[in-house]
């Protein structure tokens, strides 16, 4: 029986097989294999077609996409890069830049004097104390798996999110900075809203903090989240504001508008800067 090459199957049985191929084997070695190879992997249709069996799209998907590979490949990346962000392993992974008071403490929902988290999965949260409790964590993008070209072409949208609460009953301040930074610490740009105040004798309802990157310069290599507070009655034990579900998802970018920051006061909106961080702070001066 006579030998019959692969490349003598239809073009539409070359794609579907390639599309059970992993992506980074499709570019670094199918790709090379001949001009067949590299056309067919370079078509928008096999993308689309990854996108569809990985359940990045479903059929009646209707908006338009740029490109379909990079769509594809920030599909796969897509995830939470904030790591512990619901206190469920204490403060691990979180770096402690002030811990004034009684210190940072991790609690069950809903707390004394708490609400319960609009989401059930959520158990516990962070709490400060009656001096500033700053914690932090540096992102390195190259690190989770996104190269230059794609952060600096493509520039995918970044959405950061966090929980607050206080309790019903002591007043609290509550502060956030997001700053997208270069590979030798320059803040590129910056969500630093004002800090929230909440009155003693307040609802203890949670309050979602969002803000989208879109448009940033180019050259963003690391992401800076840093949040804390204390309480406004300097009570000795952990009154401050409660803190959990917090989250960094970068996105591919569609044609429509950038979500805008949303929070509870109407003051709290993005800045940006350009200002290089002191290199003894590593990212992490106090507000």
């Amino acid at each position: 029986m006579a030998l019959v090459s692969i490349n003598e199957l239809p073009e539409n049985i070359l794609l579907e097989l390639f599309t059970h191929v992993p992506a980074h084997h499709l570019l670094l070695h199918c790709r090379l294999v001949c001009s067949l190879w590299r056309d067919l992997i370079d078509l928008v249709t096999l993308w689309k077609r990854k996108c569809l069996r990985e359940g990045f799209i479903t059929e009646d998907w209707d908006q338009p996409v740029a490109d379909w590979k990079i769509f594809y490949f920030l599909c796969s990346l897509r995830r939470n890069l904030l790591r512990n962000p619901c206190a469920e392993e204490d403060m691990t992974s979180w770096q402690i830049d002030s811990n004034g008071g009684d210190h940072w403490r991790v609690e069950s929902l809903p707390g004394d004097h708490g609400t319960d988290f609009p989401d059930s999965k959520v158990k516990k949260y962070f709490v400060t104390s009656f001096e500033m409790c700053l914690k932090s964590q540096l992102v390195d993008l190259k690190a989770e798996g996104y190269w230059e070209e794609l952060l600096d072409t493509f520039r995918p949208e970044i959405e950061v999110k966090d929980w607050f609460a206080a309790r019903a009953d002591c007043g609290c301040t509550y502060h956030i900075r997001v700053q997208l930074v270069s590979d030798n610490y320059i803040v590129l740009a910056s969500f630093e809203p004002p800090p929230v105040t909440i009155d003693q004798w307040n609802n203890a309802k949670w309050t979602e903090v969002s803000h989208t990157f879109s448009d940033y310069p180019s050259g963003v290599r690391h992401i800076l989240f840093q949040h804390g507070g204390k309480d406004t009655q300097f009570w000795a034990g952990w009154y401050g504001p409660r803190i959990t579900n917090s989250s960094i998802i970068i996105s591919p970018k569609m044609t429509r508008d950038p979500a805008p920051s949303t929070t509870q006061p109407e003051t709290m909106q993005g800045q940006e800067k350009a200002a290089r961080l002191p290199s003894s702070l590593r990212l992490h001066k106090p507000f």
